[in-house]
């Protein structure tokens, strides 16, 4: 009965916020591409990302945004005996991405893989990049 209750009291709570909420412009302008690509540093190696969904506030030419951040990392694989891993590999991680007109930065969480070397975990890394819809003028 408890747990009803709750469930109830939730569904009626979203309902109400829900519905004065305004998360969108009353304009649509549709884009091709809205997004960063950004380069940096993280444990030791490279990446190269693009942005990827995210949560994002905009204003005017800044653009903030924590999501998801597909790319390739290069990291060479210095373990014992004869197998390594690939140098170049696919990577999902997530950040913080701060934009303003072209330039960007970035707060990127990836993580390692356990090897015999080293347990893994996760990482943060540094990048810089370029925002790609910087020529998209805001009204």
């Amino acid at each position: 009965m408890q747990g009803k209750k709750m469930t109830l009291m939730v569904f009626i709570t979203l309902f109400i916020f829900s519905t004065s909420l305004l998360a969108q412009d009353t304009k649509v302008k549709p884009v091709l591409f809205d997004g960063v690509i950004n380069v940096g540093y993280i444990n030791n190696g490279g990446y190269i990302n693009f942005s990827g969904p995210s949560l994002s506030i905009a204003h005017k030419n800044s653009k903030l945004s924590f999501g998801m951040l597909p790319g390739l990392r290069y990291k060479v694989d210095n373990g014992p005996g004869p197998f390594r891993n690939p140098s170049v590999f696919p990577n999902l991680g997530f950040g913080f991405t701060y934009s303003y007109k072209f330039f960007s930065l970035q707060l990127p969480f990836y993580s390692n893989l356990k090897t015999p070397t080293s347990n893994g975990g996760w990482h943060m890394g540094f990048g810089v990049g370029y925002r790609i819809n910087a020529w998209n003028k805001k009204s």
